[in-house]
């Protein structure tokens, strides 16, 4: 007998769907006709054991204890699901060979491996095991996984990478949370003050961004417009661009702050000749957005539709496991194996039978293109977001749901599109021995682009490497025939007096952002230097739950769209050490636990030093008392440290 362990039971369901009928349902499992049998987990079926599992004294929390390591980690059955668990001994025993069936990422592929682990299998059974990767639920395309099975052993580094960072983050949480709940309590503090690897410090980046909004001063800075007639009266306008001689009066970005300076220049120019003296004009081509990870769907769905990153993962889930309309959604890939190209007549007859609207006053897209999407290069146990073989009917879908179909399936679309094709023409003016430049850009071919003319912006929809990089430039004019040499007349200078800004408080897009470009906030330069601008904080299955724990947790709030800090959010940022509360730490423990996935780490070359760096940490905690926490309400439902940690560690959620 066959039997397959699926993740949770509608993949079960999908998986048995297209094994022979008639099916026998049991309870927990189903039964084919020819004998084979598929059961599931629910989530997680085992869970990290309390400190207590190891030595009934950590039951009381006290300094001297920490930290907490255990020597010969132990793994118990959640409470709630050990029937399921107790489902799965029995048809392990007797299968006779097993199929990992776990959803297609780090945390799938750790989950089932570890019941198979925990329920005894060895030897040549377990040698023998297989694994299973499905991304689509619908039968045609389970019937194509069934037919590309590979050895569960090929996944051992994933599992490892896996178990690594479930490890990882219990000895961190487990022993700084304790650590400073106690310290808290000294000074008044009476609510369980957790600590995470993640949640921390994502935390700081908000704390750090709240603190620089509040010593923002701003300050004015000045920018001088030419305006311009050609001898046929055409007029159009060029910024001044200071020359190194100014650098003295600018700032860091270049912006001119001597009012003075801007003004000798607006008085030079005045009723003055100005030659163009050069003119380059060129195509350029901006290829269509790559289709969606799930963090580039909740960033643009935040930017378009205001839904928060758990809205976006939760009707995906729906979109995903109920109505088999796009496939598995937890993905980081943006990227699409080739064989998959295959299947594109399927898949934009379905999407245009469902959803004919996304290329009304388009033309149609062409299944024979074949954009920079697909590259297996790219592409692992996961591929991008995109619309299944199943068409859609969208009345029956809720109102998020028919948003977030249409908004995968128009960026799978964009692949069957040429290229987007304007003219750029750039033009250099110097008036009076200054610099000043203007450009005009003119579509020539939409391509791609015809999708989104009705959208409210189209930037959001390449928030990848292949988009322009003219696209943040200043509005572009329409400019005059004009040829080099050519002399024209400034009418007259302006001035132009601005403030600077302070910097915006996070919103959902930008704080998932943050967490996916981790990088950019990474204060150490060695290890900004290490990391890949890849590298994040957290995983594209975890992120939108962090984000709402620290929500639930009551270190943050939300003033409309933008999130802040909550006073013990603050307080908790200022007690911990720095490198608790900056993303250097995790970025790089991110960027281990995917070496050790690509078999480029050991695992004890990861563990090692993470325990040396807990010694000093838990030292640092017991040498200070927190006492920016002191005077300040538990803003958090109030909860056992044991609840608390659970909540932290299940699946899915670090």
């Amino acid at each position: 007998m066959i039997l397959y362990i699926a993740e949770k039971p509608s993949l079960g369901r999908a998986i048995a769907d297209v094994l022979p009928k008639p099916h026998k349902k049991g309870d927990g499992f189903i039964t084919a006709a020819n004998g084979d049998c598929v059961s599931w987990c629910i989530g997680h079926l085992l869970e990290q054991a309390e400190p207590d599992a190891y030595d009934d004294a950590f039951k009381s929390w006290k300094l001297e204890h920490l930290p907490i390591v255990p020597q010969t980690w132990k793994l118990q059955p959640k409470p709630k699901t050990r029937s399921q668990l107790t489902v799965l001994r029995k048809l392990v025993k007797q299968a006779s060979s097993i199929i990992n069936a776990g959803d297609p990422d780090r945390e799938g592929q750790l989950l089932v491996d570890e019941v198979i682990s925990y329920l005894g299998v060895k030897g040549d059974k377990l040698s023998q095991v297989q694994r299973l990767l499905i991304s689509d639920l619908n039968p045609q395309a389970v019937k194509r996984a069934l037919g590309q099975l590979r050895s569960n052993r090929e996944f051992i580094p994933l599992s490892t990478s896996a178990l690594a960072r479930s490890r990882a983050d219990w000895l961190y949480g487990m022993n700084m949370t304790r650590a400073y709940t106690i310290q808290g309590r000294k000074v008044g503090y009476q609510g369980v003050l957790s600590v995470g690897r993640v949640q921390t410090p994502l935390l700081g980046l908000v704390v750090r961004r709240d603190d620089e909004i509040a010593d923002f001063k701003p300050k004015a800075f000045y920018e001088v417009l030419a305006h311009l007639l050609t001898d046929q009266q055409q007029a159009f306008t060029a910024k001044w661009q200071p020359s190194e001689a100014c650098q003295p009066y600018m700032d860091e970005d270049g912006r001119v702050l001597a009012k003075g300076l801007a003004e000798n220049v607006v008085a030079r120019i005045n009723g003055k000749p100005a030659e163009v003296t050069k003119i380059e004009a060129k195509d350029k081509r901006q290829n269509p957005p790559l289709p969606y990870s799930l963090s580039a769907l909740q960033i643009d769905a935040a930017k378009r539709f205001g839904l928060s990153a758990k809205e976006v993962l939760d009707t995906c889930q729906s979109l995903y496991e109920r109505h088999k309309l796009i496939t598995y959604p937890r993905s980081d890939s943006r990227y699409l194996p080739k064989e998959q190209h295959a299947l594109a007549p399927k898949v934009l007859d379905a999407v245009l039978k469902g959803a004919s609207g996304l290329i009304e006053g388009c033309e149609s897209p062409n299944s024979k293109l074949k954009s920079k999407a697909w590259d297996d290069s790219k592409v692992d146990a996961h591929h991008a977001i995109v619309p299944t073989e199943k068409v859609a009917n969208l009345s029956t879908l809720s109102s998020n749901e028919a948003k977030l179909y249409q908004h995968v399936a128009r960026q799978y679309l964009a692949q069957f599109y040429p290229a987007y094709i304007y003219a750029e023409t750039a033009v250099e003016v110097t008036i009076a021995g200054g610099l000043f430049t203007t450009k005009a850009r003119q579509d020539k071919t939409l391509g791609w682009k015809q999708l989104f003319k009705r959208t409210a912006t189209v930037n959001q929809a390449s928030s990848n490497s292949t988009s322009s990089d003219d696209d943040n430039d200043d509005a572009v004019q329409s400019l005059p025939p004009l040829v080099k040499g050519q002399i024209l007349h400034c009418q007259r200078g302006e001035l132009l007096q601005k403030m600077t800004q302070a910097p915006k408080h996070f919103t959902d897009a930008t704080l998932l952002g943050a967490m996916t470009g981790i990088s950019r906030y990474v204060t150490n330069s060695e290890i900004k230097k290490i990391l890949k601008e890849t590298d994040g904080l957290g995983t594209e299955a975890t992120r939108a739950g962090i984000i709402e724990l620290l929500f639930k947790r009551g270190y943050l709030i939300r003033q409309g769209k933008s999130i802040l800090a909550t006073p013990v959010g603050v307080g908790l940022i200022r007690s911990l050490p720095e490198s608790a509360t900056t993303p250097d730490m995790t970025a790089l423990w991110e960027n281990s636990l995917d070496a050790i996935s690509q078999k480029r780490l050991k695992y004890d070359a990861f563990m090692q030093p993470l325990l040396s760096q807990l010694d000093g940490l838990i030292t640092q905690a017991s040498s200070q008392l927190p006492s920016a926490l002191q005077g300040v309400a538990s803003s958090a439902p109030k909860r056992s440290f044991k609840k608390t940690y659970k909540k932290k560690t299940k699946a899915k959620v670090k």
